[in-house]
C-alpha cells in the first residue's frame, strides 16, 4: 500500500519562502508521477506541479516562475520549493502520486499559511 507523509507547512510572511516534502513508501517511487495540489477555503483543489519520472516539469501558471518541484528517486521523495509567498497562495497543500499501475494516492495536506 502506498504511503504519502508530508511536511514542511507552516507559517511564513508574504515574499518568504517554504519547502514541502512528501515521503513515499510502497511502491516502485521511481516509476511515478509526483505532484503537488492545493485547496484554499470555499474553493476546489487545484493542481500547483507534477513531476514526472523523468523529472520534467509542469506548473500552474499562478506558481511559474516562484515554485520549483523536484524529486529525489534515491530518497523516494519529492519536493515543493515554494518562493515569493503571497497571501493567495495560502491553502493545504496535497501530496498526489499517479503510479504506474494508474493507481492515485494523496497525502494527509500540509497547511501553507502566508500572512500579508
Amino acid at each position: 500500500q502506498v504511503q504519502l507523509v508530508e511536511s514542511g507547512g507552516g507559517w511564513v510572511q508574504a515574499g518568504g519562502s517554504l519547502t514541502l516534502s512528501c515521503a513515499y513508501s510502497g511502491s516502485i517511487f521511481g516509476w511515478t508521477v509526483m505532484g503537488w495540489y492545493r485547496q484554499a477555503p470555499g474553493k476546489q483543489r487545484e493542481l500547483v506541479a507534477r513531476v514526472t519520472p523523468g523529472s520534467s516539469t509542469s506548473y500552474a501558471d499562478s506558481v511559474k516562475g516562484r515554485f520549483t518541484i523536484s524529486r529525489d528517486n534515491s530518497k523516494s521523495t519529492a519536493y515543493l520549493q515554494m518562493n515569493s509567498l503571497k497571501s493567495e497562495d495560502t491553502a493545504v497543500y496535497y501530496c498526489h502520486a499517479n503510479t504506474f499501475s494508474g493507481a492515485e494516492y494523496w497525502g494527509q495536506g500540509t497547511q501553507v499559511t502566508v500572512s500579508s
